[in-house]
């Protein structure tokens, strides 16, 4: 039997609970790479989407089959032919992708009725669903090209996926579409998942990819991941590449996130499945492990309502405990919310700062400046210091102060200056504790 460790286990739950909470009943369409179940990655891959499940996410797979279409026609003798970075799809191909299809899904639906192995969610069920959601049309012939029986999405139903994901059963779709008049069509999964992202207006699209996301410098494969990219610059980067024509183009899979969150789909991820539980990694924890494409940044300043008070007292109580930040009344912070600004990613908040005017002397005390021990290092500190002094000057304020006694090197390479604690405004320092012997730091506003 393993053993749980409580001083890692307790501040990791709590870390993940937030997100839980958030994502329950949220729409996620996730698109899984032939090349992923190549390599073996299928039964870990399932147990993490059935985690998922029974958290309330509901869930929409659809798979890829590149490389077993490509094992149909090797053992036919059948050459695999590509332009413009689609499959050129004829009768032979057809058949091949046809009786890949059917046993993938035969394999996909056998790993969800496993249930999760040797723990509590043995015996649940996870009734997957599939059916013919797709119309789709001939991509045609493009620049001389005949693709023959390839074809692009037309229609998504997504009444009918609705449907289903509404009763609690994951949808399984493969990447086949029909035309009105019966034809089948060979699709990309990517295209499926996208269009389905789309018709569904998902709250995430995730592609679990052989690359592992969009890097810092594309021409640099030593580069650091990009974990969050915003739309425009996602936009410029494309308008930068040469077309994809290969899954590991780097634009390869971002084109289909980019579509998507024009599109209106909140969040678009790219993920790699080498990394074992990638996609619980990129939606439980604060950074992810892939690229997200978003159409604004997710982190973002505001001031604090009543709804924040508890998401407050939790992140202030870490730092009251051991003595960075002066013990405040619960019953303060509640009448005092107003003077928070909070800094809050994908919903939740990591970091506050509150503002106190003193307005006969033309000053304010910025107090409680925290951020969350999980994202220390990434500038949210400053930001959080840029937005109070940005709501002094609106109040007509020359300067702010902090009183601190661990961070005051912090404050000094941001302009403030230490002065005597006689400075502080009357009213401040009647409050002032002599015996905790704060240093007060002040900084002027330009």
């Amino acid at each position: 039997m393993s053993l749980v460790f409580p001083h890692t286990f307790v501040p990791w739950f709590r870390a993940v609970a937030p997100y839980i909470h958030a994502y329950r009943g949220e729409t996620f369409v996730v698109g899984m790479t032939g090349e992923m179940i190549a390599a073996g990655k299928l039964n870990s891959f399932v147990q993490d989407l059935a985690i998922m499940h029974a958290m309330g996410i509901k869930i929409v797979l659809v798979h890829g089959f590149r490389p077993q279409v490509n094992e149909q026609l090797a053992a036919k003798g059948h050459p695999a032919l590509y332009s413009h970075g689609m499959r050129i799809t004829d009768a032979i191909t057809l058949d091949c992708a046809q009786e890949a299809a059917g046993q993938l899904r035969f394999e996909i639906e056998a790993a969800f009725s496993q249930g999760l192995p040797n723990t509590p969610m043995a015996n649940s069920t996870v009734r997957v669903v599939s059916g013919n959601f797709l119309t789709a049309r001939p991509v045609g012939i493009v620049d001389g090209v005949d693709f023959k029986h390839s074809g692009i999405v037309r229609r998504v139903d997504a009444a009918a996926i609705q449907r289903a994901i509404d009763i609690g059963a994951i949808v399984l779709m493969s990447p086949f579409g029909f035309s009105p008049t019966g034809d089948a069509f060979n699709l990309m999964m990517e295209d499926v998942a996208t269009a389905t992202a789309i018709a569904l207006q998902a709250d995430k699209l995730l592609f679990m990819t052989e690359v592992a996301g969009v890097r810092e410098n594309p021409e640099d494969p030593d580069s650091n991941i990009d974990t969050e990219l915003a739309l425009a610059d996602a936009k410029r980067l494309m308008a930068k590449l040469p077309p994809p024509t290969q899954p590991t183009d780097v634009g390869f899979y971002l084109q289909y996130c980019v579509k998507a969150c024009e599109a209106g789909v909140e969040r678009s991820h790219i993920l790699p499945f080498a990394v074992d539980g990638a996609l619980l990694q990129e939606v439980y924890t604060h950074d992810g492990i892939g690229t997200m494409v978003v159409d604004e940044k997710l982190e973002s300043l505001r001031e604090a309502t009543h709804d924040d008070i508890g998401s407050l007292i939790a992140l202030i109580e870490p730092f009251e405990r051991d003595g960075t930040l002066v013990k405040r009344d619960r019953s303060e912070i509640e009448r005092d919310v107003e003077a928070y600004t909070v800094i809050e990613h994908d919903g939740v908040i990591f970091g506050c700062a509150a503002l106190y005017p003193y307005q006969e002397a033309r000053t304010a005390e910025m107090a409680a400046l925290t951020v969350s021990s999980a994202v220390q290092g990434q500038g949210d500190g400053e930001r959080l210091l840029k937005r109070i002094e940005q709501r002094a000057r609106a109040m007509g304020l020359t300067s702010i102060f902090v009183l601190t006694t661990r961070t005051m090197h912090w404050f000094i390479k941001r302009g403030f200056q230490p002065v005597d604690p006689n400075w502080l405004p009357e009213e401040r320092k009647r409050k002032y504790n002599w015996d905790r012997r704060s240093q007060v730091l002040v900084k002027k506003l330009a």
